[in-house]
C-alpha cells in the first residue's frame, strides 16, 4: 500500500534551502497530483535556527542536530545543502547507508568524492540526485544520465557560473571594471562577500569534473585541470574582443580524446557567431557534442534561489516515486553503475593548441615591439595581426597580438624570455581565442 506522506528532511536552510521550502509549499498540489502522494517537509536543520528566513515553519521542525534529522523515521529522503566537503560528505554517506535517497546541489563534494556516494547508493538501492549542481535550473544532468543515453559523447563545454557571466557581461556593456561590477554583484547577491570561489574559476572546475564523468563515463582528478579566472581580463580587452568579432566569457571545456581528456576552466574570447558569445548576465549555456546527435544545447538560469530549488524538488520526485514504488531506482546517479566509470589522464595545457589574444605594456620607445616579435618567431610562433589602439600614457604604450594557432608550451616559453625584457612593463594578458569549439580536431 502506497504511503500516505514522503517525508523530506532539509540539511541547510540558507538560500537555496529557502527556495525548496517555498516550492515545495507553493507547487503542494501540483506535486501530490503527480506522485500520488504528498511530498512535505517535516525536518529542517541548520547551525542557525534563529535567523527570519521569511517562510514560516512550524515549531519543532528546526534543529541544529543533522544526525537526528537523518535517523528521523519521518524522514524518508535526505536534501543536503550545506555545501563543502565536510560535514556534507559525512552526512550523505549516513543518509545513503541507512537506506534514504540524497539529494544535493553540492558540486565540491560530487567532484571529490561522487564516485564513493554513487557507489553508496547504488549498494542501498536509492536515489542519488544532483542535477541541482550544475547549471542552476537548466535540466542537464538529466538529459546526459538520460536523453542522451545512447550517444558517444564526445565534448561538453560552456558557462557554468552565472556569477562570473554576469560580471564580464557588465564589463563588456561598458558598465565598470571587474572590481565595481563584483560590488555590484555583492549588492544584488549574484556574488558572495568573499566572491574567490566564482571569479578564480573553482565552481566552474567542480562542475566541469561532473560534466565529465556523466558525459564521458571518465572521472578526472580536479588537481590536473587548468584552471584560471577573471579578474585579469579588464574594459580594454573587452573593447578589443569586440573589435576582432569576439565576446570574452569564462569557459568550462572538456573534450574526449584518443590521448585522454581534455579539461580546462579560462577566459576565452568566443566568436560572436557562437550561441555561447549571447548568454548574458547570469544565465548558463552548456553545450553537448556527440558523435550522432551533433551539438544540443542548455541554456538558463543557472544561479539563484528559485531556479536551483526547482532543480532540486526535480530530484526529490524521482526519488519520492522510487520510495512510493518500493524498490531501487532505474537510473543509477551517473547514467551506468559507478564501478564501470574510468580514471582518465587530463591531457596537460602544455600540450594544447590554441590561437592567443595577448596585450602587452611596451615602453614608448623604438624596437621594443621587434624584440617581441623575434621571440615568438624563435619557437615558432607566427602573428596573425598587431594593434593598439590607445595612445602612450606614462611612457607605456598598450599593444596587441593575436597569433596563430601554437602549443600552449610554446608561448609559456616565449612569454617567460619576453618577461626579462626591459622595455616589457606590466605582466602580458593572455586570452585564447576558441574558433574550434564544436568541431573535430
Amino acid at each position: 500500500m502506497a504511503k500516505r506522506e514522503i517525508g523530506v528532511g532539509l540539511i541547510g536552510f540558507g538560500t537555496i534551502g529557502t527556495g525548496v521550502v517555498r516550492v515545495l509549499r507553493e507547487h503542494a498540489q501540483s506535486i501530490g497530483e503527480r506522485l500520488g502522494a504528498p511530498l512535505k517537509i517535516v525536518r529542517i536543520a541548520d547551525l542557525d535556527i534563529k535567523t527570519d528566513r521569511g517562510v514560516k515553519i512550524p515549531k519543532g521542525m528546526l534543529t541544529a542536530d543533522a544526525r537526528g534529522l537523518i535517523n528521523d523515521p519521518a524522514v524518508d529522503i535526505v536534501v543536503e545543502l550545506i555545501g563543502g566537503l565536510e560535514p556534507a560528505r559525512s552526512f550523505q554517506l549516513e543518509a545513503l547507508r541507512a537506506g534514504k535517497p540524497v539529494v544535493t546541489a553540492n558540486k565540491a563534494v560530487l567532484s571529490a568524492h561522487g564516485i564513493e556516494l554513487a557507489t553508496a547508493a547504488e549498494e542501498a538501492g536509492v536515489v542519488l540526485g544532483f542535477e541541482a549542481s550544475v547549471g542552476g535550473g537548466i535540466p542537464v544532468i538529466r538529459a546526459l544520465k538520460e536523453s542522451v543515453a545512447g550517444d558517444r559523447n564526445l565534448e561538453v563545454y560552456g558557462i557554468v557560473n552565472g556569477t562570473c557571466n554576469y560580471i564580464l557581461t557588465e564589463m563588456a556593456a561598458g558598465r565598470g571594471e571587474f572590481a565595481e561590477v563584483v560590488g555590484r554583484a555583492q549588492k544584488l547577491g549574484l556574488a558572495e562577500a568573499d566572491p574567490s570561489y566564482d571569479v578564480d574559476g573553482l565552481d566552474s572546475l567542480h562542475k566541469l569534473v561532473v560534466l565529465t564523468a556523466l558525459a564521458f563515463g571518465k572521472v578526472i582528478d580536479p588537481k590536473a585541470v587548468h584552471v584560471e579566472g577573471i579578474r585579469s581580463v579588464s574594459g580594454v580587452d573587452m573593447a578589443y574582443a569586440r573589435d576582432f568579432g569576439y565576446t570574452i566569457k569564462l569557459l568550462a571545456v572538456a573534450r574526449d580524446t584518443a590521448n585522454g581528456v581534455e579539461a580546462r576552466v579560462h577566459p576565452a574570447m568566443v566568436p560572436n557567431s557562437h550561441l555561447l558569445a549571447k548568454v548574458a548576465g547570469a544565465f548558463n549555456g552548456v553545450c553537448l557534442r556527440g558523435r550522432a546527435l551533433g551539438t544540443s544545447v542548455y541554456y538558463g538560469q543557472g544561479a539563484g534561489m528559485m531556479p536551483t530549488a526547482t532543480a532540486v524538488v526535480a530530484d526529490l520526485i524521482e526519488a519520492a516515486r522510487s520510495v512510493l514504488a518500493g524498490q531501487a531506482p532505474l537510473v543509477l546517479p551517473y547514467g551506468q553503475p559507478a564501478a564501470s566509470l574510468d580514471k582518465a589522464r587530463v591531457v596537460p595545457m602544455a600540450d594544447i593548441e590554441h590561437e592567443h589574444y595577448i596585450r602587452f605594456q611596451l615602453s614608448d620607445k623604438p624596437g621594443a615591439l621587434a624584440k617581441i616579435t623575434t621571440i615568438l618567431a624563435s619557437v615558432g610562433i607566427s602573428i596573425a595581426t598587431v594593434a593598439q589602439h590607445e595612445k602612450p600614457s606614462k611612457g607605456a604604450v598598450p599593444v596587441v597580438m593575436r597569433t596563430h594557432r601554437t602549443q600552449e608550451k610554446a608561448l609559456a616559453k616565449a612569454l617567460a624570455r619576453i618577461a626579462k625584457l626591459a622595455e616589457v612593463r606590466a605582466r602580458p594578458v593572455v586570452i585564447r581565442v576558441e574558433e574550434t569549439l564544436g568541431q573535430d580536431h
